[in-house]
């Protein structure tokens, strides 16, 4: 993934050279994993103090644009996300003393088994694939929550929140989608596979439509489903480009016109250091028409690290219309917080609405499951994992026990000083449930 960063910048159009007149990519891929790595961070001086030859030859032009860049990604977030956390901590009238019973954290009381099955998805040549938890004793039908990996994932991936989601009496389907899943991305790395396609951005919430809809024939035609779920009451989780998943199953609507101006820009094609433009833009070859990607059963909506910014955009991310939380990583390189989590918070019109930023968090601090096959260095993973999936655990549980259950009393855990007291080293927390487009500009106001 650093290579993708770099062959945006491509080093030699930018005039950037290396001993003995070399192209400077791998030389700049290594200063630049070293400085994400070093506590002084993404900065101009940091990256050239790591670079690792004597010799830098620059291009004044055109690296005092990708310069520009940087600069303009990495101040401006750091701004920002100063001027959310002091809202934030402006807001908090108390502080607790000692965390609310339950927690939230740890499992809850319900025993669960598991079931793997398959449906078709018409659009797909073979079978989609689906881990179905299902929590044991329940008085009532359970609510359903289904989640969308990331590329390069699978359904291993958010397998421990399935678990813990079941314990507390969701009953939870972790689906692979076939084209972007870790098994695909292997194929494709070892040239035995094609690419994904610009279709995935369809395919993906229709994915999850029929997989609603084989969970809602099961539990009226199949005895041992019958009474079991509650398909009409649905939330979904999504991570990155499952993010963008879960957005359009609640009611985002794909924005062509915001499309052709963004990806048609020429610096896209230089200097952008937007990674997940390089995604959202794919789907500029799809036809312009009116996907109705929705699914009214969906009725709460939880995006981890999404990109949304352009292929949503204002317009398509108003219409949703369900409680939305959005989780940043404040150091992810890959959906970068600014402008694919926090802008669009403020495009959302749903009342019920939450931004949740982890500092120091990355695109990878919520992932489980085995390594991906993508190679990514450690730097660029952060720091352990394990340490952030518990506040993930409470948040979704209170997110879902609040908007999908209809149980009030876990409302108070969706606040600044519930996630204060949840708050693990070096992963704090920040909460806020509103925010304007004004607020962000005048927190950057000034800054070139």
């Amino acid at each position: 993934m650093p290579e993708i960063l770099l062959t945006r910048l491509k080093p030699a159009e930018c005039g950037l050279k290396a001993d003995f007149n070399q192209n400077g990519f791998y030389a700049l891929r290594s200063a630049f994993i070293q400085a994400a790595a070093d506590p002084e961070g993404l900065t101009l001086v940091n990256i050239l103090h790591q670079f690792p030859l004597r010799t830098i030859r620059l291009d004044r032009q055109l690296s005092l644009q990708a310069i520009r860049q940087v600069s303009y990604l990495f101040g401006r977030r750091d701004l920002i996300v100063n001027s959310i956390q002091q809202q934030a901590a402006d807001e908090v009238a108390t502080t607790l003393t000692s965390l609310p019973e339950p927690d939230l954290r740890v499992s809850g009381q319900f025993r669960w088994r598991k079931e793997t099955i398959t449906f078709n998805n018409p659009n797909r040549e073979l079978p989609v694939p689906a881990d179905i938890y299902l929590p044991q004793g329940l008085q009532t039908t359970a609510p359903v929550i289904v989640i969308s990996h990331g590329v390069a994932s699978d359904r291993n991936t958010f397998a421990y929140l399935a678990e813990h989601l079941a314990s507390w009496g969701f009953a939870v389907a972790l689906v692979e989608h076939p084209d972007t899943s870790a098994e695909k991305f292997q194929q494709f790395l070892t040239g035995f596979d094609t690419p994904p396609q610009p279709t995935t951005f369809i395919n993906r919430p229709l994915d999850v439509k029929y997989l609603l809809d084989e969970l809602q024939q099961k539990s009226e035609s199949d005895p041992a489903w019958k009474g079991r779920l509650s398909v009409q009451q649905v939330g979904v989780i999504g991570q990155s480009l499952g993010g963008y998943t879960v957005l359009a199953l609640g009611g985002a609507a794909l924005n062509f016109e915001k499309l052709r101006q963004v990806c048609n820009q020429s610096e896209l094609n230089n200097t952008s250091f937007n990674l997940s433009l390089l995604l959202q833009c794919r789907s500029t070859d799809l036809p312009p028409q009116n996907y109705n990607l929705q699914d009214e059963r969906v009725k709460a909506v939880l995006a981890v690290n999404p990109l949304s910014s352009t292929i949503f955009g204002q317009e398509g991310l108003s219409k949703i219309q369900v409680p939305v939380m959005l989780v940043a990583g404040v150091e992810d390189l890959f959906t970068p917080p600014v402008p694919e989590q926090i802008f669009p918070f403020t495009w959302l019109t749903t009342p019920q609405k939450y931004l949740v930023m982890a500092q120091n968090a990355t695109h990878f601090s919520y992932l489980g499951g085995k390594k991906g096959v993508l190679p990514v260095p450690p730097e660029l993973i952060g720091s352990d994992p394990a340490l952030a999936r518990p506040q993930l655990r409470a948040l979704s549980t209170a997110f879902f026990k609040t908007h999908l259950s209809n149980q009030p009393e876990y409302r108070p855990y969706l606040s600044q000083p519930y996630v204060n007291a949840i708050s693990q080293i070096p992963f704090n927390l920040t909460l806020i449930k509103s925010l304007t487009a004004t607020q962000l500009e005048q927190a950057i106001a000034g800054f070139r």
